[in-house]
């Protein structure tokens, strides 16, 4: 199953949840907003969101500064 990640493309090997996704990618989730198909996914909303093949998924980080 193939994906785009950051416009690269990644594949898995089964369909998996977004919080799935991130554990496996080592991404902390209070620090990051996710976009599937170009539309917003509510954080409560990843541990049911499941991706799918073809699927191009952003990962936004939240950087701090000043």
């Amino acid at each position: 199953m193939k994906i785009l990640v950051n416009g690269e493309e990644r594949e898995l090997e089964k369909p998996i949840t977004l919080l799935e996704f991130l554990l496996q990618l080592g991404i902390p989730k209070e620090r990051v907003a996710i976009e599937v198909n170009k539309e917003v996914v509510r954080r409560k909303d990843w541990e049911i969101t499941i991706i799918n093949d073809g699927d191009r998924i952003e990962i936004v980080h939240f950087v701090g500064g000043g």
